[in-house]
């Protein structure tokens, strides 16, 4: 039986055990997927290997810190900087990003996008900058520091200080900073967040199955707002038809998987 995990710290709160397993039953795959609460230090890869795992998704904070050690990086994982899947294969370690087009297929509803400003810098909004980037969409990120501006060169990079005094506006406001999953907080300050919503017509926070203060704060402000469900949903298929060389139908997996994930 073939072995498939997801990493990150916390993790507890992770359902893609719940997916992934959903869809290896329905479609006769004799596998199972768990989780791994990674302590901060801890090397991923080793772990990886020494838990005997065929491929893993990586989550919260090391999407980024095992970029380097894969022996094959797909093209937009390497453009990104970020990684979220990993498969071992004959020839060594393969790395994906399948948060990017499974973040796009999750905000077709909301239709034009042709601009957008990420909440946060990490490895999630490397991933949903690209995508927003690459569909033709201006894209600004708004983080607490200045520390990670260097990996968001080609975009507007603004610190709270900064942002208050531009007078940009944006069709789409995307959270991808923990804030409503480890607390209540907003990812910004009540009057920072005012300033991001102003003209605004869509949010989308990538924390998933829960009214976030991002999301409920959106929603006072009149804005079409979803969680990152969907986005949960779809980077999980591609990633599943990575694990199984695609020997399945997107479809197939989809259809699956959304019959677990509301359980």
């Amino acid at each position: 039986m073939k072995r498939y995990a997801v990493f990150g710290n916390p993790i507890a709160h992770s359902i893609s055990p719940r997916l992934h397993n959903a869809a290896f039953g329905e479609l006769g795959e004799c596998a199972f997927y768990g989780r791994v609460l990674l302590d901060f230090d801890e090397d991923l890869l080793a772990k990886f290997k020494r838990l005997g795992l065929s491929g893993a998704n990586v989550t919260v904070p090391f999407k980024e810190t095992i970029l380097d050690k894969c022996d094959y990086l797909d093209p937009a994982a390497r453009e990104i900087g970020s990684v979220n899947t990993i498969v071992r294969r004959v020839d060594g370690i393969h790395a994906y990003n399948t948060d990017a087009p499974g973040f796009m297929r999750a905000i077709e509803e909301f239709g034009q996008v042709e601009s957008a400003l990420i909440l946060g810098a990490g490895g999630t909004a490397r991933a949903l900058s690209y995508a927003l980037s690459r569909a033709g969409a201006h894209v600004s990120v708004l983080n607490r520091s200045e520390g990670r501006a260097a990996a968001f060169a080609k975009f507007d990079f603004f610190t709270p200080e900064t942002f208050a005094n531009s007078n940009l506006k944006y069709d789409l406001i995307v959270n991808t900073t923990p804030a409503g999953l480890v607390n209540s907080e907003l990812p910004f300050s009540r009057d920072i967040m005012e300033r991001v919503f102003e003209g605004a017509k869509f949010a989308f926070d990538a924390v998933y199955g829960r009214n976030t203060p991002f999301l409920a704060f959106a929603r006072d402000f009149g804005l079409r707002a979803k969680d990152g469900k969907d986005m949960l949903l779809f980077q999980a298929v591609l990633a599943f038809l990575e694990f199984t060389d695609k020997r399945f139908k997107f479809e197939s997996v989809e259809r699956a998987m959304r019959s677990a994930i509301d359980l």
